[in-house]
């Protein structure tokens, strides 16, 4: 092997890893981690917006839009308990999900940004989207709202606005639960349920 390699100018030190560790994935996966880390912690300094944009719409499901409006503090009030939580006891995986979740929305709220309340019009389905100093939640960050009803409510409102709650119900196929998710939000800003006028 050795005459092999030297004819290709493999370098000595390259031949003598292989013949003392035949299984080399450990180090180059080791190396690409640590790429992967030095990509993510530039994005993070020089361009954070879009660092948490793609960080919450990469787990949108498991945000809660409505804590989060609910502003910086609750969000610490909120990690505090669950961090007295963990001294406690082990947490449990959707504990701990949520957990790493807090850390990273409070984070955001201590380096200056602020979220913006999903917009039924504005905000994409599972995407956050940047604003000057702020992320448009997605529409399927709110509990209750599934991607595949946020992929409905943007399909549907390229039709143009929605008449009423039994419109947006009809047009984008919502069942209940979505509908009153909406609702609790603040999406639908109590408008009539009949065609009476635009949902705005």
């Amino acid at each position: 092997m050795r005459t092999a390699c030297k004819a290709h100018e493999v370098p000595d030190w390259y031949i003598d890893s292989c013949q003392k560790i035949k299984y080399l994935f450990p180090r180059a996966h080791a190396t690409a981690y640590v790429m992967m880390a030095y990509r993510i912690a530039y994005c993070k300094v020089h361009y954070p917006l879009a660092y948490y944009a793609a960080y919450f719409s990469k787990r949108t499901e498991e945000f809660d839009a409505n804590d989060v409006a609910k502003g910086q503090a609750f969000i610490k009030r909120k990690l505090d308990e669950l961090e007295d939580l963990a001294d406690e006891r082990k947490l449990d995986i959707k504990e701990g999900d949520l957990l790493a979740d807090y850390q990273v929305v409070y984070e955001y709220f201590l380096r200056g940004f602020t979220f913006e309340r999903v917009n039924l019009y504005e905000s994409a389905a599972e995407d956050f989207i940047i604003k000057k100093n702020s992320l448009l939640m997605s529409l399927s960050s709110i509990p209750g709202v599934s991607p595949a009803a946020g992929r409905n409510i943007v399909a549907a409102r390229k039709g143009g606005k929605f008449s009423s709650v039994e419109d947006l119900k009809s047009r984008a196929g919502l069942n209940k639960t979505s509908l009153a998710a909406l609702k609790s939000h603040g999406c639908l800003n109590g408008r009539s349920e009949e065609h009476t006028s635009e949902l705005q």
